[in-house]
């Protein structure tokens, strides 16, 4: 669909171009969408219409929430594939373990742990609803982020990390200039999966009392016994979310990929 949207543009723009204005119209799409859902879900008959500005509310919510843990899980995912490939075996260790548990494990299971365990495990760390939803999709997504960077880290040809290192870079002056940029654009298409995922994975922060877009529509249906058109709303608004955030992710693809090909 990425495609179909670039070809859309004047044939007198370059590819650079029209991923730029893809990126730039997507994400004016998503904050207009943001903004104004409420005037025609307000249009639909009951029990959307009364409904709407829940909806809309709602709908910001699930964005902020899959926009802060996507940047939290894209973090979590660096610092566990770096520790993954450290000479340090305790450091492995320790990623390897986090690997294995956030993927071997629900993401309710994850999610009820961190709202309602961690406060008794470190009193100190008592989070609201939304910030433990967020912090518990950063863990679970930066688990499956870490191995796609892990991967892209080894994609890497060696010889340009022997050849930074012989013209007198630190290791870590190496990972920062050379290997990361390189490694982050081989990982960046599963990323994007992932933070799509994520978005649709953030519905089960309802379980915390967050008062998200999936939460709006069980409330709105458990009190007007109308199922049907209640999830047909609430089904249709992910969808346009999800497209949108695919349409801005694949510019961003397609971008890299314009400027890997001119380096």
């Amino acid at each position: 669909m990425t495609s179909l949207v670039l070809a859309a543009w004047p044939d007198s723009w370059s590819r650079e171009q029209r991923c730029s204005a893809t990126m730039i119209a997507a994400g004016v799409v998503l904050v207009l969408f943001m903004w104004l859902l409420a005037t025609p879900l307000a249009a639909m008959p009951e029990p959307v219409g009364p409904a709407a500005q829940q909806f809309a509310e709602g709908s910001r919510v699930t964005v902020e929430l899959t926009l802060v843990s996507g940047l939290l899980g894209v973090l979590f995912g660096v610092l566990a594939a770096v520790g993954k490939l450290a000479r340090f075996a305790p450091l492995r260790w320790a990623a390897s373990f986090y690997i294995w548990a956030i993927r071997g494990t629900p993401l309710l299971v994850q999610m009820l742990f961190v709202f309602l365990a961690l406060p008794m495990i470190a009193p100190g760390l008592a989070l609201s609803d939304f910030n433990s939803a967020a912090l518990a999709l950063a863990f679970n997504v930066g688990a499956y982020n870490a191995e796609a960077i892990r991967a892209g880290i080894l994609a890497v040809p060696k010889g340009q990390t022997e050849a930074s290192r012989s013209l007198g870079l630190s290791p870590f002056q190496t990972f920062r200039d050379v290997v990361f940029p390189q490694s982050f654009k081989i990982a960046l298409p599963p990323l994007v999966n992932n933070i799509v995922a994520l978005l649709k994975d953030s519905s089960l922060a309802y379980v915390i009392g967050v008062v998200e877009l999936s939460n709006v529509g069980n409330r709105v249906q458990a009190a007007t016994f109308q199922p049907v058109p209640v999830f047909v709303a609430t089904a249709s608004i992910y969808l346009i979310l999800t497209t949108v955030l695919t349409q801005i992710s694949g510019a961003i693809e397609a971008r890299l990929d314009v400027e890997q090909r001119q380096h």
